[in-house]
């Protein structure tokens, strides 16, 4: 048989019989194409295109301190850790790791050249230079807190012995438990990429370096027994503990992390606050987290949910478990079967003694129990094998986060705790540096990294405010970030016809009120009826849970009102956070769709009550003030071409509740060429989920039910039949790692919907995505003031390559202020720096 060879364009010569003939009357088949279906491409960050140089300069000092590194000819190498138990299965709970691996360290040194780790407490371990082999292998024995026997407090679980022998192995807390650790190389990372990252290459190995930075500082505040949560660390120092209720203490700790910047390597060090549970006897806990006067009065349900996977310690011997549950009984009625060595049945075997394990703990151990009795017992063991302890012999250890949602009352009372003034925050940071003593770790010793200790000095300019247009045509000129409605008109008031006043039970004088409010709008411009009723809550009712108030309320207007109010003005019996606010707002706005304003009558004057009326105004589709930069029109880029102003956000259901649906909403500009009106679409999602997924939501081939179908049409109405050509959005609640899924899921959702309007249709973009969740804090240098409203940066701390700014667009009157950290991820339209910069100012103001 003859062999295949090609020529030289790949046919086989002679190798294969002639076509056969074609039948007469045949039309061919056109062929498929065989060209690949074009690529998507794929948006990345833009790079920066300039730097701004407007606005009057000013010397800014920042939380970012300088960083050497020495040695950029090293290498870190990256190996992943798999940790087994004698058994080979595999180990599952988190924090045993760091133990196993110091202990590896400790006994096989030599065997590893003395190399230092630095663990991320999971799967991933990295060295500056290779270990000796690729793949290694160690066992080690560690000793550990038993908690399945009766050692220490702990109580029996039916197979326990008080006899004289079992009480020598009681004296002896802890066994031991063998480990098999296997390193096996991964990857290495040259520390050059960190100086690639700086000059704007990044890559995955300069992203992977400065992550190996980060563990090594979280591996440091471990050694330094600190609570970790992601870059933050908190001490176990009562000093840096406040109290907020509901037996929850606010911990103040320090972000630490390493940032890539236009100046250099940089560590970003801040303080931060967290919540733990008020560590102590358990029972105390439970009085403060269930506002309960006596133990008698609490409830059991609620304290095993609070209780769930907490760790105690037992006394005397100061034992650790973890909480896995109750016991059915209370502590004098609980049964267990105790089984004692002493005495022996006919067959040799141990007697069975049924004992309740009050009994056990106060006639078997001598240990005196004062209130335990009548309550349930801790469990620390596993559910078919319990191990039971008295509640009063358990405090909650020290460092325990608590994850659960906050009170509306503890919330305002960590902010109000967590304040600090701009010089008070500067000292506390560098005393943080100092004490963090990162010049004594080894690992960044040998990686020849070196912190300056003083704030990094970088060049901010501060923006004029933004000319603003009240009513009557009047000019108004914020000064200080801020400006008051005093003797100033609306530029659009509303009319207020059909309304009434809700009372829950607030003292004050409601006619006074009414007539106060009526005088105060038509000195807005604002015309006010007279209310059709006002509703006094029935005496009755007054002790009833929220909902039932509200609910109750509710029924009483109803039954009174000739039809659906336009407007209901709710007055509350609390100054701050009002149980009640939180259901009266979901039956008006979710169930009803009545616009409302709630108030505390306490100390009401006209400058009150002008900030009142701003609030029903714009809610009724009033307009208060605009910039003047809109009625000339004359905002750059914007007032040239049909503009649309999107701002998206997506809000989540609290820590722990993984059912509650997540919420986007987006807010869209109409009647351009204005840019201070807005309206507002939401949809529900699924919980968790930080993308918008409803943007566009095709139904059939004519049909979107998508927010951006809403938006656009709105706009198309309400701007003179004109559609947006240039398209701005700002995307709020995205971290860095997500900016490329708001490019290339988000901003194609947005871009089908405009298609699917129409296909010829091609707006171009602007996204800038708004982050207030970030580290970096500025000071004025040489004063204990905020820095000025208005302030932008743009130099030194900001990325090496990607288009980013910071903006201080308000007075910071209490605390620190908040910079809010503007990444420009994608310009179509072409804006300088200046523009945008000025035009995000002015947006601020609107």
């Amino acid at each position: 048989m003859d062999s295949f060879e090609a020529d030289g364009n790949g046919a086989a010569q002679d190798s294969l019989p002639p076509p056969p003939p074609v039948p007469p009357n045949v039309v061919p088949i056109k062929a498929e194409s065989d060209e690949p279906a074009k690529k998507k491409v794929v948006l990345l960050p833009m790079a920066r295109r300039g730097l701004g140089s407007k606005g009057q300069k000013i010397s800014i000092l920042t939380n970012h301190f300088k960083v050497n590194v020495g040695n950029v000819d090293g290498q870190f190498f990256h190996y992943s850790v798999s940790l087994f138990y004698e058994d080979g299965r595999p180990v599952e709970g988190k924090g045993v790791g760091r133990k196993v691996i110091d202990r590896v360290q400790e006994t096989y040194s030599s065997e590893l050249d003395g190399k230092q780790f630095a663990y991320d407490g999971e799967k991933s371990l990295f060295t500056v230079g290779s270990l000796p082999r690729n793949k290694l292998e160690f066992t080690v024995v560690l000793d550990e807190v038993t908690s399945n026997r009766t050692n220490g407090n702990a109580s029996p679980d039916g197979r326990d012995s008080p006899n004289e022998h079992d009480r020598k192995r009681l004296r002896r807390p802890y066994h031991s438990k063998t480990y098999r650790v296997e390193i096996s190389f991964a990857a290495k990372i040259p520390m050059q990429a960190i100086q690639s990252a700086l000059r704007g290459q990044e890559s995955e190995n300069s992203q992977e370096a400065l992550r190996v930075l980060d563990i090594i500082l979280r591996q440091h505040a471990a050694k330094q027994g600190c609570l970790l949560v992601r870059q933050s660390f908190f001490q176990n120092d009562p000093n840096n503990f406040t109290d907020i209720g509901g037996g929850v203490l606010g911990c103040r700790g320090f972000h630490s992390s390493f940032r890539g910047t236009q100046s250099g390597l940089s560590l970003n060090i801040d303080v931060s606050t967290t919540m733990i549970v008020r560590p102590g006897p358990v029972v105390d806990f439970l009085l403060q987290n269930q506002n309960a006067k006596d133990p008698d009065s609490l409830d059991w349900t609620k304290a095993k949910r609070a209780l769930k996977n907490l760790r105690i310690k037992v006394s005397p011997t100061n034992q650790e478990y973890k909480i896995t549950g109750f016991s059915d009984q209370f502590c004098e009625d609980q049964l267990f079967t105790l089984k004692q060595k002493s005495m022996k049945n006919e067959n040799g075997e141990a007697e069975a003694l049924e004992i309740t394990v009050y009994d056990y703990f106060v006639n078997h151990r001598n240990i005196q129990l004062r209130y335990s009795g009548r309550m349930p017992c801790i469990n620390v063991g596993k559910p078919k094998r319990p191990t039971y302890i008295p509640i009063e012999l358990c405090s909650l250890v020290s460092l325990q986060r608590y994850t659960k949602a906050l009170s509306t009352f503890q919330r305002a009372s960590l902010v109000e705790k967590s304040r600090q003034k701009p010089q008070e925050r500067m000292n506390v940071l560098s005393n943080a540096l100092k004490n963090s003593n990162y010049g004594a770790e080894p690992i960044l010793r040998s990686c020849g990294v070196s912190i300056s200790s003083n704030f990094t000095q970088v060049e901010g300019r501060v923006l004029p405010a933004p000319r603003l247009k009240v009513g009557n045509g009047e000019d108004f000129f914020p000064r200080n970030g801020r400006w008051n409605f005093n003797n100033k008109k609306f530029v659009e008031p509303s009319k207020i016809e059909r309304w009434a006043v809700v009372n829950f039970s607030a003292r004050c004088d409601v006619n006074s009120l009414v007539r106060d409010l009526i005088r105060c709008g038509e000195m807005k411009g604002i015309h006010i009826d007279q209310p059709f009723d006002v509703f006094q809550e029935m005496h009755q009712n007054r002790r009833a849970p929220p909902m039932v108030r509200v609910e109750k309320m509710f029924e009483e207007i109803q039954s009174r009102l000739p039809g659906a109010p336009q407007f209901l003005l709710c007055l509350l019996p609390d100054r701050k956070n009002s149980d009640l606010y939180g259901p009266w707002k979901r039956k008006n706005l979710a169930e009803f769709g009545i616009v409302n304003q709630c108030m505390a009558p306490t100390r009401v004057n006209d400058q009150y009550l002008t900030n009142l009326l701003l609030k029903i105004n714009a809610k009724l589709g009033g307009l208060n003030s605009m910039l003047s930069i809109e009625q000339t029109p004359s905002i750059p880029i914007v007032s040239k071409a049909p503009t649309m102003i999107l701002g998206m956000d997506v809000s989540h259901g609290s820590p722990g509740q993984s059912d509650v649906p997540s919420i986007a909403a987006v807010v869209s500009s109409r009647h351009w060429p204005l840019i201070s009106r807005y309206r507002a679409s939401v949809r529900t999602q699924s919980p968790k989920l930080e993308m918008i997924d409803s943007l566009f939501k095709r139904v059939s081939d004519k049909e979107d039910e998508g927010i951006l179908r809403e938006v656009l049409l709105d706009f198309y109405t309400s701007s003179g039949k004109r559609k947006p050509d240039q398209i701005i959005i700002f995307r709020d609640g995205v971290s860095e790692s997500q900016f490329n899924q708001v490019l290339n899921i988000e901003l194609d959702q947005i871009m089908e919907a405009c298609k699917f309007l129409d296909e010829a249709w091609n707006p171009k973009f602007v996204v800038i995505v708004a982050q207030k969740n970030h580290h970096t804090k500025f000071f004025q240098q040489g004063s204990p003031d905020n820095v000025p409203p208005g302030t932008v940066i743009d130099n030194k701390i900001c990325h090496p390559k990607n288009n980013d700014f910071y903006l201080c667009a308000h007075a910071g009157m209490i605390g620190t202020t908040r910079p809010t950290h503007y990444h420009v991820l994608l310009d179509q339209i072409g804006f300088s720096a200046d523009d945008l910069q000025e035009l995000v100012h002015s947006l601020s103001y609107v």
